[in-house]
């Protein structure tokens, strides 16, 4: 096979340390650093030394990225996912991985993943942590619920919100030692005041003093991850800064929210170079069907695991999209529902979305609405047609006359 890169490298990368294999024409030199920053170092100099161009290694967990990092500038590196380095069976040693790895750039046989800039990968670690931070205020609200029915306390039952003003107020006098539901029904606030005689008979349980300790502990957790969460928002608001062009223009999308238009440019960033057309967006992200044919026959079309923050935000977005009444987003939707199931529905709805986010980064252009009767306006005599057949099947006659 031609060699496409003379001079590259191999690395392969743990915890601890780093094999790699430089590749000069036929000969090969494999030596092994340590992980720390003065032995990567060490690394860097080494391979500039000898000339060295390209430099590859897999995407192992995120022991790579202080690799990638302090080489980042000084050498065109490929991050290779870990599923396409799979080599020949035999005898698996680091030094041997590490060879495969430069044999396989040194002939142009890697793909490369994606990886943004820098300014991008510091917006993707505060929107990641954001998410898990919400992820874990929910967890926390959760076992209050959970509390709160051992006590036998069935104030979610009455009020939609038990974390509100009203609620709080009731957990706070709870946590206290007042347990006269009359006066605890009496801090209800606003629409909530008309249910008064159901909170008092929510709010008569057996509250003692194992669960006023948890309901405290968990008060104050939920407390703290509200904060955690404002300041985080506050940092991605500055970070942000350069890319509210984008996100204006993503935010005029049905189902996307300002936090979601964050989350999607820290995820796939706002250059779509990256990416020659929405279908290579769509695989990358993996919210389309998978392909798995074999002898003629079609087998599981199930979707492949991909990028989960990424995942997680078009569906988000696809529920929101799909309780919509007057857009395209709500109508096709329902079209697919209808055949194939809402879980179906919603992740055919987030590609529909991701490619809608593709044409509006590529083009710097906004969402235009197609309309809730477009798939009607496509196929307008068909559509006709199914509705006069059905009607003649209830028994009537059905003459149609065009409007003015």
């Amino acid at each position: 096979m031609e060699v496409v890169y003379p001079n590259c490298c191999g690395l392969d990368v743990h915890k601890q340390s780093v094999t790699a294999c430089l590749r000069r024409g036929r000969q090969t030199e494999v030596r092994t650093f340590r992980t720390m920053t003065r032995e990567l170092l060490a690394l860097s100099d080494w391979l500039a030394e000898a000339g060295c161009t390209h430099v590859a290694m897999e995407s192992t967990g995120v022991y790579w990225k202080p690799i990638y990092n302090l080489l980042d500038g000084h050498f065109q590196l490929i991050l290779v996912n870990a599923q396409h380095l799979r080599a020949v069976p035999g005898r698996k040693t680091d030094v041997k991985d590490s060879e495969w790895i430069a044999s396989l750039l040194a002939h142009g046989l890697l793909q490369p993943s994606f990886v943004p800039n820098r300014e991008i990968r510091e917006l993707r670690d505060l929107t990641r942590h954001r998410t898990k931070l919400v992820q874990q205020r929910a967890a926390a609200i959760n076992r209050i619920h959970k509390v709160l029915e051992d006590a036998n306390i069935k104030l979610a039952s009455v009020a939609t919100d038990v974390l509100g003003k009203s609620g709080r107020a009731m957990l706070e006098q709870l946590v206290a030692g007042n347990g006269d539901a009359q006066q605890l029904a009496e801090l209800s606030r606003g629409a909530l005041r008309r249910k008064r005689p159901q909170l008092r008979d929510a709010l008569e349980g057996r509250v003692r003093e194992h669960h006023r300790f948890l309901l405290r502990e968990l008060l104050d957790q939920t407390d703290y991850l509200n904060a955690a969460v404002d300041r985080v928002s506050e940092r991605i608001a500055l970070q942000v800064q350069p890319w509210l062009p984008e996100i204006t223009r993503l935010d005029t999308v049905p189902g996307l929210s300002q936090r979601l238009c964050e989350t999607l440019i820290a995820e796939i960033g706002p250059d779509m170079s990256w990416f020659p057309n929405a279908k290579h967006l769509v695989s990358w992200a993996c919210v389309c069907p998978g392909s798995n044919e074999s002898a003629g026959k079609r087998k599981s079309g199930h979707t492949r695991s991909g990028n989960n923050w990424l995942r997680g935000a078009l569906i988000e977005a696809a529920w929101a999209a799909a309780r919509t009444k007057d857009t395209y987003f709500g109508a096709f939707y329902r079209r697919i529902m209808r055949r194939r199931g809402k879980k179906r529905a919603v992740m055919a709805l987030a590609r529909v979305i991701l490619v809608t986010v593709y044409h509006i980064l590529r083009d710097q252009s906004t969402y235009r609405e197609l309309g809730v009767d477009f798939y009607d306006r496509q196929n307008l005599p068909h559509v006709k047609h199914r509705l006069v057949q059905r009607l003649q099947a209830l028994g009537f006659n059905v003459q149609l006359e065009p409007t003015g």
